[in-house]
This record gives structure tokens, sequence and C-alpha cells, in this order.
């Protein structure tokens, strides 16, 4: 993917939209506007409050469906129950697949999204969904600090990653360690190892969402412990659920750069969190639904096709 993208801006207009809640709770969704015969591009993350914002994506999408919008894109930045893309237990749901049957019964056409948890709930849809990846503009922020490669490596929280940090790694010329991890309960992270030598190098920890930061501040510590120099961590997603500022900050971890898939509120803030902005990425991406065009171009960094 060019870079020159980070500085695009496409002048779509904004639809008139009422959204209010009645004294139950219940969302209502009034379009204020004719928008008949109109490709319409919804952008929603399903972050918290999942529920409510989840509820009001799919009644907007059903709002236009029957204003008779010609299509209806649906831009999920982050696209919440991803977690529950499988069976866990014997009695339990699989919620992705749910997402993806209401989004489209309620009329989507499309779906833009970005680093989904599990790429394989691109087939519980029966309509086109593109999954893009902020891969590139977090090796472009930490291009710009211009590390020395060979005091670099890049490092996946668990087992599951290692294809994204090798991604990672290739693109800054880095070799990559593993955290050997174990998950006691819910939420709950012990480093069992580290699999790669760190002694002396600048660690990254890349994954694509934070959550309560167990994960990335224990292995922080794991790191130093091994005897890395300094450590910085990354995602797509900063969903940041307590108690998770309070190990950041308290962890000897230098950064955690995120995109704004989902945006901080102010007591999210924090002096070691910072945010990249994935708009031009998706504005590259309406701008080639809306002309047809292939998105072909937006899977691809530094001539290879990002995994």
């Amino acid at each position: 993917m060019n870079m020159k993208y980070q500085k695009l801006i496409i002048k779509l207009k904004l639809i008139n939209t009422n959204i209010r809640r009645f004294a139950d709770g219940e969302i209502y969704i009034e379009i204020n506007e004719n928008i008949r015969g109109n490709s319409v591009f919804v952008i929603q993350s399903t972050s918290n409050p999942a529920n409510d914002n989840l509820m009001e994506l799919l009644l907007v999408i059903d709002a236009l469906r029957r204003s008779s919008a010609k299509n209806i894109t649906a831009v999920i930045p982050y696209f919440g129950y991803a977690r529950q893309d499988r069976k866990p237990g014997p009695r339990t749901p699989i919620t992705a697949k749910l997402v993806a049957n209401l989004l489209t019964t309620s009329g989507a056409d499309r779906v833009l999204t970005i680093d989904l948890h599990a790429g394989q709930i691109q087939g519980f849809f029966d309509i086109p969904i593109d999954n893009f990846r902020a891969m590139p503009i977090l090796v472009q922020y930490f291009k710009s600090k211009n590390f020395d490669d060979r005091d670099l490596v890049i490092v996946s929280p668990d087992h599951g990653g290692a294809v994204r940090a090798r991604n990672m790694g290739e693109s800054m010329n880095a070799p990559i360690a593993i955290i050997d991890k174990r998950r006691p309960k819910a939420n709950v992270a012990e480093v069992m190892g580290i699999v790669g030598d760190v002694a002396g190098k600048t660690a990254i920890i890349i994954d694509d969402m934070i959550d309560t930061a167990g994960t990335i501040t224990a292995a922080s510590k794991a790191l130093m412990e091994a005897g890395a120099k300094e450590v910085y961590a990354c995602c797509t997603h900063p969903l940041l659920s307590k108690p998770a500022i309070d190990r950041i900050n308290n962890s000897p971890l230098i950064e955690v750069v995120c995109t704004n898939t989902i945006q901080l509120p102010i007591h999210k803030k924090s002096p070691k969190i910072v945010q990249l902005s994935v708009a031009s990425l998706f504005a590259k991406g309406l701008l080639n639904v809306m002309y047809d065009r292939p998105l072909s171009s937006l899977f691809v960094y530094e001539g290879k096709e990002l995994k």
C-alpha cells in the first residue's frame, strides 16, 4: 500500500439523521432527507457499549434500506464479538456468525473492516467483506523512529500471532520472537517462556487488540527480565478495558501505539498511548467501492501481499 493515502480526504455529504432513545432505552432512528437511489456508507465501530452500538448500526441500515438506498456499505473499523468465532463449550453460541447474519438481514450489501480477530469470520458472511490491514500504518510509525535494524526484534504475544509478527518483521528487516503464554482463566495471561533472542534489543510487541492489557504488560516485564533494552507495543484495536490504563502506566512499556478504530474517551488517555488514524485507508477503500475499482492494492505493502 502506498502510504500517500495517509493524507487522503474524500468529501462526501453527511446524511441528516435523528438518533435518540425512548425512556425505556429503545433506540429510535429517522433519516431526515431523501436518499433514494444513493450509495450510502455507514461508519460504526461496535465497541463498548457493544450492544448499543451494534443495535444502532442495524437500525440505521434497516432505515436506509426502507428509504430505498441504492446500496449500503457498513464500515465497521472494530468488529465486535469477533472473539466469539467458535464454540468453546458444548452449549455456547457462535456470536460472530450471528452478527454477520444480522448485518446481512438488516440490509447491508457490503462490509469493510480492519484486522478481524479471526480471519475465518469472513466466511460467515454471504455478502462481500473486505478485511483491511493496519500493519503498514504501524510499520511506518516505527520506521520514523529510525531504530537500528540490528538491535530490533518483533514479538508476538502468543503462537497465534506469529504470522502477524513475521509480516512486521519482514517489513522492518527484523527477526521475531514469540511469547509462550497460557491463560488460566479469561483475561488472565501467564508468560511461560520466550522463544527467540531479545537480549540487548528493542522489542516491539504486535497484537490485533489490547483489552485489559494483561498480555502485553506481562510480556513487557518478561522481555525486560530476558535482557531487552526497551519494549514498545502496538495493536490495531485499543479496547483498553479496566484496568488496562493502570497496567500500561505501571509497566516498563515505552509506548503503546494503536489506531483510532476505537475512539478513546478522556478517562482512557495516557501519555504512553499514541493513536494513529486509519481514516485514509478507509477513504481509499470507499473511493474504490464507489467507482467499482479493485481493492487489491490495499492488501499489498512494499510489493508483498499482506496475510
